[in-house]
């Protein structure tokens, strides 16, 4: 899954430099506010609230949106009424994706997420088509060049993870959702560099995607995570390191 990896890292890269603020900001206001509305305003019981502030201060969001935010969720201000949503369906070459939304609307974002999959070669499937491809995980990310593997591995089995392994520059640390932020907390005391923290959707196997392939799940995949109301885009694809480097830098 090593492809798959890097993209996301380049993603990432790519987006702290030329995201719309505006829009990154309203995907994490809907996700705060979500979470408030889910499990109550205490950071302490509220993992995923927990978990959606580090990724707004990460962000450089100001205290005062991510104090409202939690407020229309708590219900200490009115605000929107949103509503998770998970979209499944096939991308070129047989690539499954799962797409989690947080929308107002779901009757006019159900036509978007099939539109956006019809134009770009894909197809919109029904519920469960694809979940069974995926499993739950808390994902935490470490600056490989911050600390020793053995010295990082054996603090999150000791922490409670089930496994570790490297992409480039990263340190992938896999938990269980409940495990997620206990084994954050204890690395974190000990000092070591958490880069990202997230409960996300691993695929159990991937699928190779190559030469036009590749480029058609990428732009799929991107233009999925350009729609508002798409919180996050879940993919089982495998493209080579060099088709990434080529379509990266073309």
């Amino acid at each position: 899954m090593s492809g798959h990896s890097r993209w996301s890292q380049i993603k990432r890269k790519k987006g702290k430099a030329d995201q719309q603020r505006g829009k990154l900001f309203t995907k994490l206001i809907r996700e705060i506010t979500v979470a408030a509305r889910t499990g109550g305003g205490d950071l302490k019981i509220n993992m995923r609230l927990k978990a959606a502030l580090e990724a707004a201060k990460a962000a450089s969001m100001p205290a005062d949106n991510i104090k409202r935010a939690i407020q229309k969720g708590t219900g200490e201000l009115p605000g929107e009424t949103y509503e998770e949503v998970t979209y499944e369906g096939y991308a070129p070459g047989g690539v499954a994706l799962m797409v989690r939304v947080l929308t107002d609307n779901k009757n006019r974002t159900a036509p978007e997420i099939r539109h956006v999959f019809e134009k770009s070669g894909g197809n919109l499937g029904q519920v469960g088509c694809v979940a069974w491809m995926f499993e739950r995980k808390g994902v935490i990310q470490v600056d490989a060049e911050r600390i020793s593997e053995d010295e990082l591995l054996a603090l999150a089995l000791d922490a409670g993870a089930n496994d570790m392994r490297r992409v480039e520059k990263v340190y992938e640390i896999t938990t269980t959702p409940d495990e997620m932020e206990s084994v954050r907390r204890a690395l974190e005391e000990r000092k070591v560099p958490v880069l990202e923290a997230e409960v996300s959707m691993v695929p159990l196997s991937t699928v190779r995607a190559e030469g036009k392939d590749a480029q058609a799940v990428l732009r799929l995949v991107e233009a999925l995570e350009e729609q508002d109301d798409v919180q996050a885009v879940y993919a089982n694809y495998d493209i080579p390191d060099e088709i990434i480097d080529a379509i990266t830098a073309a």
